[in-house]
């Protein structure tokens, strides 16, 4: 167990000593918050203006906490799973450098080293991603608070399983890697195509049918819908205060996600939890099988 703590402990300062890396990999959900502000924000705006076009007594600063919610839970549903593929780069660049082999030397099996590489880059990604959590804070403040501390408490809960989510999928994708390149390329693709596949970007309710019901076979969706639920949930429930109809509602929760369909299925919280963590067991499982497959395969060899 010292063996352990001191290699989680030895790869969590590698990656905050690298400061290329660490302030890369912390700068980017600030510069994400500011382009989706910047970008999406009067997009997301009219979208509701437009929603809300037979309900004239909404007020603006529920119209801005809605924004304010989605962009929320937007960035946090990307970053926690990018940045887990960034914090997680230590695991090939050991293989790259030799460092990796130089540990297998020593009296250490591979699946002791391989939780290492997880424990540590999910400590990080943590780190950082409370960080963009705390700026999104700032920013829901700022243009319309209706936060509850209920809704904070499950915003910081959905935030830990989602980390728990994208280290593993970073650590499975990662464990075959061995180059410089690949990690560029692997790093890349997730960027540019995870936001979107998980509804951040756009909506899944402005998909077509037969691509809803591929995502809705992804976990990354459940986690979005779960944030965006606990984000904008206040806001939402203002409107119903105020007197809007709950069929209203109800579509406006169809259209930003807060509802989700499985092939026609409405998926209930409860059972986007259990999916999002029975994903997160089953990628665990994989990930130390894999590990203990190549620990047998090693020891073969010799």
């Amino acid at each position: 167990m010292k063996t352990f703590a001191s290699l989680v402990k030895r790869n969590s300062k590698l990656f905050f000593k690298d400061k290329g890396l660490f302030f890369v990999s912390l700068i980017t959900p600030l510069i994400l918050l500011v382009l989706y502000i910047t970008f999406l924000g009067n997009v997301y705006k009219d979208a509701f203006l437009q929603g809300m076009a037979g309900n004239q007594n909404v007020p603006e600063s529920i119209i801005n906490g809605l924004v304010g919610g989605q962009l929320f839970s937007s960035l946090l549903a990307v970053c926690c799973v990018t940045v887990a593929f960034c914090s997680n780069m230590l695991m090939v660049q050991d293989k790259i450098s030799g460092a990796r082999q130089d540990f297998l030397i020593a009296p250490l099996n591979k699946t002791k080293l391989a939780l290492s590489y997880y424990v540590s880059t999910f400590i990080t990604t943590l780190i950082i991603c409370l960080v963009a959590f705390i700026s999104c804070l700032i920013y829901v403040a700022v243009v319309g608070w209706y936060l509850t501390f209920g809704s904070i408490m499950l915003i910081l809960l959905d935030v830990f399983l989602l980390t728990m989510f994208g280290t593993v999928l970073s650590s499975i994708v990662n464990y075959f890697l061995t180059s410089q390149g690949q990690i560029s390329a692997v790093g890349s693709i997730v960027s540019s195509v995870y936001g979107f596949i998980c509804g951040a970007y756009m909506p899944i309710s402005n998909f077509g049918e037969g691509l809803k019901n591929v995502v809705s076979l992804l976990p990354g969706t459940y986690a979005t819908s779960l944030l965006r639920n606990h984000t904008m949930g206040g806001a939402i429930n203002k409107l119903q205060s105020i007197g809007v109809i709950e069929s209203e509602i109800d579509k406006l929760k169809d259209i930003v996600d807060c509802n989700i369909y499985c092939f026609g299925q409405k998926v209930s919280e409860p059972a986007m939890y259990l999916i999002l963590i029975g994903a997160i067991v089953v990628l665990v499982g994989i990930y130390i099988t894999i590990t203990l497959k190549s620990n047998k395969k090693s020891k073969k060899q010799k």
